[in-house]
Parts: structure tokens; C-alpha cells; sequence
């Protein structure tokens, strides 16, 4: 890259920003931009750095031109021409790794409140007796986080092909906010002597959660899109999109039957709840994670 050619340069030839600046009748803020990356010289100023260092342009630019075998090459109309073409190249490729860069930034900044919020739920949880103010707490923390990712999806998500998989993300977060809601709801209705449910009630209300969480997380991992935030994020399925796609098309395709078997088993023996609840999940997460780690390893390995 060009910055890192005039700090090259510029130090060979034991010169100072200042002096470089001084030199060239700017600024010593400009060389500093021009060495930073934030900015590129103008053709004139690529001309008289490539003089000053006695370097072909070609050298200080990184790449060939047609006067490239020329140190110090005429500044004629077809060069001059040539130059400026090459410096507006570089001024896009500067422009589109200023952009990752402030967006990558912004990702960081949004990730960090996502992830300071998950860590209050965590403690308000821990720490607060109430059961009531504990789901309060937690739901408005679990809200929150949801709602900072649905205004950020398309900065979250590195590859949204389409309208249908933009919608799919939407509709995920939405579910996912409604359902803390309606467990917020229920427990503060319950704790609140409002609604009353029997033992036999609470393991119905929670078998329907954990069922419904399941068939939907069938019907719309398919149409996930690659990314980081929403999804079966395993530490091989977020590195790469083919086994990202391997992982959600198992879980659509095993999903419904996981579900199923959870409801089968939990009204057979509803006296071992935790036991099925267990097994049901490590099935539903457990078959498309190890289908997926194993395309992982196959591709990696270069047996796909």
C-alpha cells in the first residue's frame, strides 16, 4: 500500500514527517494522513515524493505504470493521465477499508452493549430474591439486547443475500422477544396471585415453551443467513457460511421430530421432566452440531 511505501521511503531516507512536509510544502497533519491510510497524495505530490526519494513512482505507488523504468519520468499528459487513474484505484480501495473499518468499530461498540446487557440479566438473576423483579429485570435486559440487534441486523450480518433471509432475521427476533414476554408475563401474573397454576400447569406451560421454541427454530433455521449473532453459533459453524448452512438444514430437517418426541415423552412420564428436557435438547442441538463439526473437519482437512 501506498502509506506504508512513504513511510518506507521517508524513514530510508532519514527524513521526519515534518521534514517530508516541509519538503513538499504541506502540512505535517497530510503526511501523517498519507501514512495513516486516511487519505491519498495527488498526482502532483506523487510526482515530487517520487523525486525527492529517488524512486520510480511505480515504487512509491506499489504497482506498475507505463513509465515505470523512468526514476524521475516526465510529467507528460498520457503519464499524468495514467497516475491519476492509479491514484483514484487507491482511492477506493481506501475508501472501502476506511468503511470495513468504521464498521467492524461500530459492530465492537454494539457487540459490547449486547454483551454488557446478557451480563446484567445474569447477575439480576443471580442476586435479586424476588422472582418477580428478577423476571422484570431480566426481560427488560433480554429486550433490550434483542431490539439493539434488530436495528443493527444488517451491520451484524456479513451476508444478507435477500429480502427473505432480512425477513427471517426479523421474524426471529421478534419470536424471540415475544416469548421472553409471555414468560414474563406468566411469571409475574403467578407470583402476582393472579393467574394460579398447578404443578401439573407450570410443566404444561413449560413443555409448550421449550416445544414451540424447537419447532420454530426448525421452520426458520433454513433461511438464516450467515452470521454471528442469530442462529446455532458454534465455534466451526461461524467460521465458515457452507458449514453454517450444513448445520441449520439438520436442525430444519430435525427439529419437528425432536419436538414431537418432547411432547410424547413429557406427558408419558411428566415425573422426569428435567431428564426429558435435557434429552430433548442435547438431540435438537446436539445432531446438527456433530453432523456440522464433522463436515468441518472433512472440508478443513480437504476430504470434501
Amino acid at each position: 500500500m501506498i502509506e506504508e511505501n512513504i513511510r518506507r521511503l521517508r524513514k530510508n531516507a532519514k527524513m521526519s514527517q515534518e521534514d517530508l512536509a516541509e519538503q513538499l510544502s504541506v502540512v505535517r497533519q497530510t503526511v501523517s494522513k498519507w501514512e495513516r491510510g486516511l487519505s491519498v497524495p495527488d498526482a502532483e505530490m506523487v510526482i515530487k515524493m517520487a523525486a525527492l526519494f529517488e524512486v520510480p513512482v511505480s515504487e512509491l505507488l506499489g504497482m506498475e505504470t507505463q513509465a515505470a523504468a523512468a526514476p524521475h519520468p516526465a510529467a507528460s499528459d498520457v503519464f499524468i493521465q495514467e497516475l491519476t487513474e492509479k491514484l483514484a484505484q487507491l482511492n477506493e480501495q481506501l475508501a472501502e477499508k476506511n468503511k470495513a473499518e468504521r464498521r467492524m468499530k461500530l459492530v465492537s461498540q454494539k457487540r459490547g452493549v449486547i454483551l454488557l446487557l446478557c451480563f446484567a440479566a445474569v447477575i439480576f438473576s443471580a442476586n435479586i430474591q424476588n422472582q418477580t423483579l428478577a423476571a422484570c429485570a431480566v426481560g427488560v435486559c433480554s429486550i433490550a439486547a434483542l431490539l439493539i440487534l434488530y436495528k443493527n441486523l444488517a451491520l451484524f450480518t456479513d451476508t444478507v443475500a435477500d429480502e427473505m433471509h432480512t425477513r427471517a432475521l426479523t421474524i426471529t427476533t421478534f419470536f424471540n422477544i415475544g416469548m421472553i414476554l409471555v414468560v414474563i408475563t406468566v411469571t409475574m401474573l403467578t407470583e402476582s396471585g393472579v393467574l394460579t397454576l398447578s404443578a401439573s400447569g407450570e410443566k404444561i406451560f413449560a413443555t409448550a415453551v421449550v416445544a414451540v421454541i424447537i419447532i420454530f427454530s426448525g421452520m426458520i433455521s433454513p433461511r438464516l443467513p450467515f452470521n454471528r449473532h442469530t442462529g446455532l453459533r458454534l465455534p466451526w459453524t461461524v467460521r465458515d457460511e457452507a458449514t453454517w448452512n450444513v448445520a441449520h438444514r439438520i436442525l430444519g430437517i430435525t427439529a419437528l421430530p425432536v419436538a414431537l418426541f418432547y411432547i410424547a415423552a413429557a406427558i408419558v412420564a411428566d415425573d422426569h421432566m428435567k431428564t426429558i428436557t435435557l434429552c430433548a435438547v442435547a438431540f435438537w442441538i446436539g445432531i446438527p452440531a456433530a453432523v456440522s463439526y464433522i463436515y468441518y473437519q472433512r472440508k478443513m482437512h480437504g476430504r470434501t
